[in-house]
């Protein structure tokens, strides 16, 4: 889950209007999650955001150097600003709505590896949902293999992150609510062509993820 950081003087989304946010670069997925929501509270993404692109390190720097208005960080790095009592949070993705109600990530497959390899394909997504269960259950153990294989860094970082991030919740969000949410906030901002009818239509498949909700019942 995610937080957008802010300077002091700014209080939500709104307040960005003419104001510098860094994102890795235009099109990743913190530059669509940005504009999303920028979308969601009136405004235009393309126009009223002045975006600068850096490495998620170097837009943290700039954060805290106050060269740049707001960026959106990625545990580790929330705790680690929180930590250092740097900027001010004005969506926490993890409690604040409608962000909370949805899904922060997704599962893509090649569409021909699908379809030719069913059984890999649910393995792996069981694979992947299994460890969403461990990080809930026993996040001491999965904050100390992170650290311990050099995933990141430090261990009190890792595992506040792990405690705060309701993993367990991902029986009860609904995927396609997900991507037609965020699909109609990209098209009303013109950052995407088709519809989210189209894209549910062509480009998503809850056969495993349905199968296994049944099946890894909580």
């Amino acid at each position: 889950m995610f937080r957008v950081f802010a300077a002091d003087r700014i209080r939500t989304l709104r307040d960005l209007k003419g104001r510098s946010v860094a994102v890795t670069e235009l099109g990743s997925g913190r530059h669509l999650f940005f504009a999303s929501m920028a979308a969601y509270v009136g405004l235009d993404p393309q126009k009223d955001i002045n975006w600068v692109t850096h490495p998620a390190a170097a837009s943290m720097a700039l954060f805290v150097e106050g060269k740049i208005d707001a960026f959106q960080a990625w545990p580790p790095e929330p705790q680690e600003l929180r930590a250092k009592h740097i900027g001010q949070v004005i969506v926490n993705s993890a409690v604040d709505k409608p962000w909370s109600q949805y899904f922060c990530c997704m599962v893509a497959g090649n569409r021909e590896f699908v379809r030719k390899h069913p059984v890999a394909t649910k393995r792996a997504l069981r694979a992947l949902l299994k460890a969403t269960d461990l990080c809930a259950l026993e996040p001491e153990r999965v904050a100390r293999f992170m650290v311990d294989k050099g995933y990141t860094r430090p261990y009190e970082y890792v595992i506040q992150a792990l405690k705060e991030i309701p993993y367990t919740q991902w029986r009860e969000y609904d995927p396609e609510d997900t991507v037609r949410f965020y699909a109609l906030r990209l098209h009303e901002a013109g950052m995407i062509k088709s519809s989210p009818q189209k894209i549910i239509a062509q480009g998503t498949d809850w056969r495993f993820f349905n199968e296994l909700k049944k099946e890894l019942k909580g």
